[in-house]
């Protein structure tokens, strides 16, 4: 067993890096202009004194997290806030173990008292509470970290790590609810794809303000080099996969704009279309009556849609809709909703039939939700928080070893590509998709690969550094 190559959290450091979208990204009602993400430099030492450092980052994707009326400014504030409290609090977790085994409890022992004060400081200056998917994103940047520094310590790649070589527990000692011993001597290794493909199929993300064509332009457009009119995307990226945001609110509108990114799609040889509605639908019949009109007047672009991404509010408990009439057309993927895995046990019984991960809501935690969906018969994705620099590398490697449906998401390149300029020297086919597809083949050997001394990048001042003691 792992023993021997347990770590510990001994230092940190904090940073925020800001970003400024290159054209307004809408996340169900509202739209984004710029936004920060948290990179975290994790340093760890092993029993018999070894040390290494690791590093994670995140993008505080505010709309996404915490969608409610309070200005996006307090939000994001609130959410850094938040990671500086996080900050101290990793620092000083005593846990030693692998990385698998301190993200899980530190997510279940650390992360909700911590968000308790801090909302009951906020509620008692008469302020929302912050949502728990907020604090699992402010959290995954450590996840992150801790997992990089562990491979990096004993120079392998974080996915050769997840055996019975370094994990002293196996998957039983994670799960409950009746579920664990299905685990039992069952590690995360076999539910992953090995060995991993070194490329995979990119999905283009079609946002609610995106223009699809040359005649929507208004000459306000930015003029960076970068397309900007979908069909330009799609020729300069050889593009097989577009992902469709919608208002889940207003039906005529949400089916228009299917039929149209359809239509441009098939005049480019596009071969597959999803269809988010990003948690604002309140009844299956609104999607069902959708879908079944494509069926109707539009049957090759109904063919088109691959699967449907969380219509449904992410708050499965207090939101019980039953969705099996949408699974019943289309696969139906949780995507908020799927923030731990327990959910994914409720979500299978209200007729769910797959799971998008995503590396921001911790890495522990997609691991734990990426086996128990295999175990469960689910399909999975890995979706996009529109992750540049850093962020992006495990994001894509996740994919690669999941076994997706079809690919992943990546859209940091439409956003604000030229943020991630001194990681793309580095890995360019991270970075830019071509033939459609994006590429590991510069992944290093040890922890994520990121060659982190390779990359040009200039820190701010950190936001908060320590050690232990």
């Amino acid at each position: 067993m792992g023993f021997n190559r347990d770590v510990r959290v001994d230092g940190l450091a904090l940073y925020f890096l800001p970003l400024k979208t290159r054209i307004p990204l809408k996340f169900g009602p509202e739209t984004t202009t710029y936004a920060v993400c948290a990179r975290v430099r994790v340093e760890v030492s092993s029993r018999s004194g070894d040390r290494a450092a690791g590093w994670g980052e995140t993008p505080l994707s505010v709309a996404w997290v915490w969608p409610c009326d309070l200005p996006y400014d307090s939000r994001l504030s609130a959410m850094q806030d938040f990671c500086q409290l996080l900050a101290q609090t990793w620092n000083d977790f005593p846990l030693w173990g692998h990385p698998m085994e301190i993200g899980h409890a530190f997510s279940k022992e650390a992360l909700p008292p911590l968000l308790n004060e801090f909302n009951k400081r906020r509620e008692a200056q008469l302020l929302p509470k912050m949502p728990w998917l907020a604090a699992l994103v402010c959290s995954a940047s450590f996840d992150v970290a801790l997992f990089d520094a562990y491979g990096n310590l004993h120079g392998i790649p974080v996915f050769d790590s997840l055996d019975s070589d370094h994990m002293n527990r196996d998957l039983s000692w994670f799960y409950d609810h009746g579920y664990s011993s299905l685990f039992k001597g069952r590690y995360p290794q076999e539910f992953l794809v090995r060995p991993a493909p070194t490329s995979l199929p990119a999905w283009h993300l079609v946002g609610g303000k995106d223009i699809l064509r040359t005649e929507d332009l208004d000459g306000k457009e930015p003029k960076d080099g970068y397309p900007v009119v979908l069909s330009d995307w799609i020729v300069r990226d050889g593009l097989k996969c577009l992902k469709v945001k919608l208002t889940g609110t207003d039906p005529e509108w949400d089916y228009a704009r299917i039929v149209e990114v359809g239509r441009i799609a098939i005049a480019h040889d596009v071969d597959w279309l999803s269809a988010d509605f990003n948690c604002t639908v309140l009844d299956p019949a609104y999607v069902c009556g959708i879908l079944d009109k494509l069926l109707g007047e539009a049957p090759r672009i109904y063919g088109m849609i691959l699967y449907i991404e969380q219509p449904f509010p992410y708050d499965l408990e207090q939101y019980r809709i039953d969705a099996h009439a949408v699974s019943a057309r289309k696969p139906l993927f949780m995507d908020e909703s799927a923030h731990d895995w327990s959910f994914l046990a409720l979500g299978r019984t209200l007729g769910w039939t797959g799971v998008a991960l995503k590396t921001c809501k911790t890495f522990s935690g997609a691991l734990l939700s990426l086996c128990w969906a295999k175990m469960a018969g689910m399909t999975l994705m890995v979706q996009d928080l529109t992750n540049p620099m850093l962020a992006q590398i495990p994001h894509i490697q996740l994919a690669a070893h999941a076994g997706t449906i079809m690919g992943v998401e990546t859209n940091s390149m439409q956003f604000y590509p030229d943020a991630s300029i001194p990681e793309a020297a580095v890995h360019p086919g991270l970075f830019r998709r071509i033939d459609g597809r994006v590429r590991l083949d510069s992944i290093g050997s040890s922890g994520f690969g990121y060659r982190i001394s390779e990359i040009a990048r200039r820190l701010p001042l950190a936001a908060w550094e320590g050690g232990r003691g």
